[in-house]
């Protein structure tokens, strides 16, 4: 049975690369990528147990074991995704039960380059105990629950975070709060290392670090090889006890949650709109514009696609002060980043809009109208926003004399990426996530060309954001007020402009091409 996935799962992954060689090029630079990182680290254990002792072999053991735990639970999340192509959900229609749906994850999981490439590295940490016979034997069984803890922590995570595990609106908070541990996990462990470095002697540190990290579950696995060579045997034992009980945990609690997920718990019932309640329908102005603004707005307020993005605007300035201090230079400009990513969140709106945009084309809605109504509803909450962080950033800094260079540089920088937007979500059809899937899962269909369009847009978003830019950059320099006025001044009049020209060519554009990208967008399996 496994064999036969992992078939099927090679047959899929054929399919996929024969039809699109943008994919056969990511997924050869992805392969290189992983011969290189294995060949590194095959390179590091040789050297560690030529010139280390025993003491360096269990550290570097033991740490670099516990990353790896963490890097299969983080680090796949953060660079490409959830792998869909194998998953419980493709797999739920087949007669399988859910030890032998668990066992066949597990081998695709393993089956992946990830897996393949973390196995490889797990065996080659067995030169680091070929002066101890004893301790390269109790590698093995060691070895592979480690790496078996890795994919089934990885799988866990996975079914959680995808949401198989609950509601959409639970799945939607979980998905959150998974992408922010994500984008803190940099700064936290540049903190640690901080200060373990000011401790003393990073080494000694690491060598402690690595005996505490052997008594928890990420790493207990991989110190049981070193108190062998050590003559601890007890300890040994209880280490070996505390990593296979680990594996039998996550193994349960994976279980759990696609027991929690295959639809037995009873159905919960709808909930009744009150009559009459047109919520930010009943507020806007009458007309194709007002229409697509509310509806615009409400996307904003409820698409967690969109959500995640105003969830995420304080996060940016808490990274900087973590990094850098609140008196650093990218704590006081933290509203010019939270702009860019706003500018281009609506780089491919019918993307999002999905097959609804059938509903927009047969409403009779002109294309300068549908760009006009996005733009005031991505506006109406990207301006107090950006307008919102530079006020409290240069409160908490004390850099109130910056103020007016760092809004002329952002709020620049947010307009022309309207307008840039206006145009580019006229033209780009590109697979995106359902509004309740995580933000970690690859969508079928998604290319390194598709991938690589946002950058196009956040390029054109710098270029035309520049004159503003290089005001705010010299004002700030300078501790000039005049130019910090000027470059506010000029950021709100070339954004301005720039909306205006992209909506009304994104506009045209919309009116000539329409039923093409509703075409284009019922081709994505969205």
């Amino acid at each position: 049975m496994v064999a036969t996935v992992l078939r099927l799962r090679y047959r899929l992954l054929g399919n996929t690369l024969a039809r699109s060689p943008w994919q056969m090029v990511g997924f050869i630079f992805g392969i290189l990528g992983a011969l290189w990182l294995l060949g590194a680290v095959v390179a590091g254990l040789v050297a560690a147990s030529i010139l280390g002792d025993l003491a360096t072999a269990r550290a570097i053991a033991v740490v670099g074991g516990s990353f790896l735990v963490l890097g299969w639970v983080l680090g796949p999340l953060l660079i490409a995704g959830t792998d869909a192509m194998v998953d419980a959900g493709r797999l739920a229609p087949f007669p399988l039960t859910r030890a032998q749906l668990m066992a066949a994850l597990t081998g695709a999981g393993l089956a992946g380059i990830p897996g393949i490439v973390t196995a490889l590295a797990a065996a080659a940490t067995i030169v680091l105990w070929v002066r101890w016979p004893a301790a390269a034997v109790s590698a093995l069984p060691a070895i592979a629950i480690g790496v078996l803890t890795c994919v089934v922590a990885s799988r866990l995570v996975t079914t959680v975070s995808t949401g198989l595990a609950g509601r959409r609106r639970g799945r939607e908070i979980v998905g959150t709060v998974m992408l922010g541990l994500v984008i803190m996990v940099g700064p936290i462990l540049t903190g640690i290392l901080g200060v373990l470095d000011a401790a003393g002697d990073l080494s000694a540190q690491i060598g402690r670090a690595g005996a505490i990290l052997g008594w928890t579950p990420i790493g207990a696995a991989w110190a049981v090889p070193g108190d062998v060579a050590a003559g601890r045997w007890l300890s040994a034992v209880c280490k070996l006890a505390i990593a296979a009980a680990t594996l039998a945990l996550l193994w349960a609690a994976w279980a759990s949650a696609l027991h929690a997920s295959s639809g037995t718990r009873p159905a919960r019932a709808a909930r009744v709109a009150k009559s009459g309640a047109l919520g930010l329908f009943g507020g806007m102005p009458t007309g194709a514009v007002g229409a697509t603004w509310a509806r615009s707005l409400t996307s904003w307020l409820r698409d967690p696609r969109y959500v995640r993005q105003l969830i995420f605007i304080p996060l940016f300035p808490a990274l900087f002060a973590f990094t850098g201090g609140i008196h650093g230079w990218l704590f006081s400009v933290s509203a010019v980043m939270v702009a860019l990513i706003l500018a281009v969140t609506g780089y491919a709106d019918i993307s999002y809009d999905g097959t609804a945009f059938a509903a927009v084309l047969s409403s009779g809605a002109t294309g300068r109208a549908d760009r006009w109504g996005r733009v005031l509803g991505a506006a109406s909450v990207g301006l107090p926003a950006v307008t919102a962080v530079a006020v409290a950033v240069a409160a908490i800094g004390g850099t109130w004399d910056h103020l007016l260079a760092v809004l002329g540089g952002a709020l620049g920088l947010l307009l022309v990426g309207y307008g840039a937007s206006a145009v580019s979500s006229a033209l780009v059809v590109v697979p995106v996530p359902a509004a309740g899937d995580s933000p970690f899962k690859t969508v079928p269909g998604q290319s390194v060309a598709s991938g690589l369009i946002v950058f196009v847009v956040m390029g054109a978003c710098l270029v035309l954001g520049a004159p503003a830019s290089v005001l705010a950059i010299v004002a700030m320099a300078t501790a000039s007020a005049p130019l910090g006025a000027l470059a506010l001044v000029v950021g709100i009049l070339v954004g301005v402009g720039a909306i205006v020209a992209g909506v009304t060519v994104g506009g045209r554009i919309l009116d000539r091409t329409g039923p093409d990208l509703l075409r284009r967008v019922k081709a994505f399996p969205l």
